[in-house]
């Protein structure tokens, strides 16, 4: 049977499909899934999509267009009271399929024991005895971008589940309601006093806990080298450095850093929540980070991004690359005889023009917010 005839074979008392989606680890993963998600809404409109995710990304889960139930996982050190909560109100979702972008052993049985029909996950590691489809991607050899994997781990459920290929979705993966950027702007221009017509270059210094990256004495020079490239220009930049949780120290330092050297910086201050922070970054003209989760949020929303990438395999650029469009996105990694993580080998002189000259171009096209 092919696939356009099983969907022409719904019956119209056949209950819509209901797919529980998986990326319960960190945010950055998590950002990365939202092509996925774009794409099955854009294969099965009538199908109801619901996440399991942490507590921690919950808040942004709940701003994502594509999501229509987020459901909270306790985690692996959760009690067994919280685990069988879980089990029971997923056995009471009767979902029809479960996607797995990123399978640990407890979320495939998980899957299984909620008797949850067709599960699939990539063929890695003995989780996938619990899978009954399994997608062979060896995502190890990071010869593709983290996104592209989980849109073809999309596609693969879609076709399983008899529905026409759809065309791919393309950026921004997080599209914002009309005028809903303008607004953000105004509101944050008034909040900090800052000139809404000057670019905005948005710094996020911090790793997140995981991410190799750039060191505040780095990124106080990378600044002071794009900012000098830009001073002869009406593209003088305002430096708006952000934190995470217990970064807020390194983010005033290099604020004091970049003020003593003539820059105009200030700190974001915080937001209410982690979705509000992110809605805060669609005002970026430029994000500048590692490979951390804000670096992917941004990424989502289309904004251009300037990144900062180890060469370990596990984590290159095009790997982790963020999901923007490509005329969108800078990305910088130290050369091959330096080490894989030796991030000092980075040349900031040549990524501090880059970015200038990526900054220029871009304004020249005329591209605005």
């Amino acid at each position: 049977m092919t696939s356009s005839s099983r969907v022409a074979g719904r019956h119209a008392t056949d209950q819509p499909p209901h797919i529980l989606v998986v990326r319960n680890d960190k945010l950055g993963d998590f950002m990365l899934a939202w092509p996925a998600l774009a794409c099955l809404k854009a294969g099965a409109p009538e199908a109801r999509i619901s996440v399991l995710v942490p507590s921690y990304t919950a808040p942004i889960a709940r701003l994502c267009p594509w999501i229509d139930e987020v459901i909270l996982d306790p985690g692996d050190a959760a009690g067994k009271q919280a685990q069988r909560a879980l089990l029971a109100q997923l056995r009471s979702a009767r979902f029809t399929a479960m996607l797995t972008l990123y399978s640990t052993p407890r979320i495939g049985w998980l899957g299984w024991r909620a008797g949850i029909p067709c599960r699939l996950a990539p063929a890695t590691k003995w989780a996938q005895l619990f899978y009954n489809h399994r997608i062979v991607q060896r995502r190890s050899r990071s010869a593709k971008p983290e996104y592209l994997y989980n849109i073809e781990l999309a596609e693969a459920l879609l076709d399983i589940e008899g529905h026409l290929p759809p065309r791919r979705p393309t950026p921004p993966y997080w599209p914002l309601p009309t005028g809903a950027v303008e607004t953000q702007r105004e509101t944050i221009a008034t909040e900090l006093t800052l000139d809404t017509q000057a670019p905005w270059l948005f710094l996020h210094a911090g790793s997140g806990g995981s991410a190799v990256n750039l060191s505040p004495v780095q990124y106080a020079e990378l600044a002071t080298a794009v900012d000098s490239r830009l001073a002869d220009t009406v593209l003088r930049p305002h430096w708006l450095l952000t934190a995470g949780p217990g970064e807020e120290p390194t983010a005033r330092e290099l604020r004091d850093s970049l003020a003593s050297r003539g820059l105009s910086a200030t700190v974001l201050p915080p937001r209410a929540s982690l979705g509000d922070f992110a809605l805060t970054l669609a005002v970026a003209d430029l994000f500048i980070a590692g490979s951390t989760g804000p670096l992917h949020i941004a990424g989502c929303l289309n904004r251009p991004t300037a990144g900062f990438y180890p060469t370990r395999r596990s984590a290159t650029s095009l790997r982790w690359q963020t999901c923007n469009e490509e005329a969108h996105r800078l990305a910088f990694s130290p050369p091959e005889p330096a080490g894989e993580s030796e991030m000092s080998a980075i040349d900031l002189t040549a990524a501090a023009t880059s970015i200038a000259t990526f900054l220029k171009t871009y304004r020249a096209r005329g591209y605005t917010l």
